[in-house]
């Protein structure tokens, strides 16, 4: 049986129109040695087939095939090594394809299924080498225009379709991404309780991606961000390799991969386990952009609304800290916060940790919709040396992270399973705690 997106993707598409996905493949990482191997996440949505070097061509107006799958052939001698393969056979059977060539096939047979169709599903940029295959076989399909075929005169991006769907998650999806985040809140609070002065950046990862393991998931939804003192500055820090002292900071950015779908949490909390007058005052300041913004969300509402609503209560704050000076509406105008919050208050989240979706539709911020999921996640970043600024502030780095549904009525906010509140971190941090193995 076709899975069931890739039949949706199918009645989606224009008539007279073939769409080709290519796999990802395996990445060296050095010598002989590869990196995990993560499944290209359109391909991955629509089939399912998680291996690398496959190809998947959807034909709807083929008579006979109208799902295709290229794929590694089964060979006992490779397969000692690396493990069983879908195999011809298996692309079949297994996967519901109508056909199953060997990939080594791909350049001879590819361009039987794209002759004589009039539009081309294809994601020019993304693989340049396969973009030169692409190329290759209209070519081929030119050369032969004498004998009556011809080949795609209009290339369409498959993307104006398949992250439609992607933007909009099932109950299934949701399900996912609901346990994807309880198993990164689990890891947040082990680091919480563990965390000590004189520890190292890499033993909250290490713990935090333990516990993200021992609960089920098959590892991180990006690289996990653990950053202490200045390293709290840094908005994409990962070398998390600095010693964590007595009085700093440290945030954690760091999701569960769980079914592909991937959380996203970013929660900052004092080492010694208390804030200071400073942090605390900075911290209520981003806690209360984070849980204005939350209160906002619900369907019709626009995605630029929310950050909007972030960076009004972001200036009013600084300016209630002393952090900056003059008027507010001069400060959003000028965009004077920007030297304290940088990014955007959220993206959208699903299989991949910065999801598939356009953030705006015919020019104009696109509308909340039931089954949307994002993130909520306002900052204020102080470096050490930051001109105008009072040194009990320095090196305070805060982002408060959560990761939000949009539901019927409102909204579901999937993350509660680690604290926010001042006086819920400290009193978590004082519990004393070893993680069980």
């Amino acid at each position: 049986m076709k899975p069931g997106r890739l039949i949706e993707f199918m009645e989606k598409m224009e008539s007279g129109s073939v769409a080709v996905f290519p796999g990802a493949h395996e990445i060296r990482r050095n010598a002989d040695t590869d990196f995990e191997f993560r499944q290209e996440t359109d391909f991955y949505y629509l089939t399912r087939l998680n291996e690398p070097d496959c190809v998947a061509v959807i034909s709807p107006d083929h008579p006979e095939h109208k799902y295709i799958l290229f794929v590694r052939p089964r060979i006992r001698e490779e397969e000692i090594w690396t493990g069983i393969r879908t195999g011809v056979d298996g692309a079949v059977g297994i996967h519901g394809a109508d056909a199953a060539y060997d990939i080594s096939r791909l350049d001879e047979i590819l361009p039987k299924y794209l002759q004589s169709v009039e539009k081309l599903y294809y994601k020019f940029g993304g693989d340049g080498k396969f973009d030169q295959r692409i190329i290759s076989a209209i070519t081929r399909i030119r050369e032969r225009a004498r004998g009556g075929i011809f080949a795609p005169t209009t290339i369409i991006d498959p993307s104006t379709i398949v992250h439609e769907m992607r933007l909009r998650k099932n109950e299934e999806d949701v399900a996912n991404l609901r346990r994807a985040a309880a198993i990164s809140a689990e890891g947040h609070v082990a680091a919480m309780k563990h965390c000590k002065p004189g520890m190292f950046e890499y033993e909250l990862e290490a713990i935090v991606e333990y516990v993200f393991r021992k609960n089920g998931a098959t590892g991180v939804g990006y690289p996990s961000i653990v950053g202490s003192g200045f390293n709290t500055t840094i908005l994409h820090y990962n070398s998390n390799n600095e010693r964590i002292e007595d009085g700093d900071l440290v945030l954690i950015d760091a999701g569960a991969e769980y079914n592909v779908f991937s959380g996203d949490i970013t929660r900052t909390f004092p080492a010694n386990g208390k804030f200071t007058k400073a942090q605390q005052a900075v911290y209520e300041a981003v806690l209360a952009a984070n849980q204005e913004v939350i209160e906002m969300v619900k369907p019709g509402v626009s995605f630029m609304a929310l950050h909007e609503k972030a960076v009004e209560i972001i200036a009013g704050e600084l300016l209630k800290l002393g952090l900056l000076a003059g008027d507010r509406n001069e400060i959003i105008e000028k965009e004077s916060y920007r030297k304290f919050y940088m990014h955007r208050t959220g993206h959208w989240l699903g299989m991949d940790v910065h999801d598939a979706g356009r953030y705006q539709v015919q020019n104009d911020w696109r509308k909340l919709e039931p089954g949307m999921v994002f993130t909520v996640e306002p900052g204020i970043y102080i470096a050490q040396g930051t001109e105008g600024v009072s040194e009990e502030f320095f090196n305070i780095g805060i982002r408060i992270e959560d990761d939000i549904v949009v539901t019927e009525n409102g909204c579901e906010v999937l993350t509660n399973g680690v604290p926010r509140e001042v006086k819920d971190i400290e009193a978590l941090m004082k519990e004393s705690v070893i993680i069980a193995l």
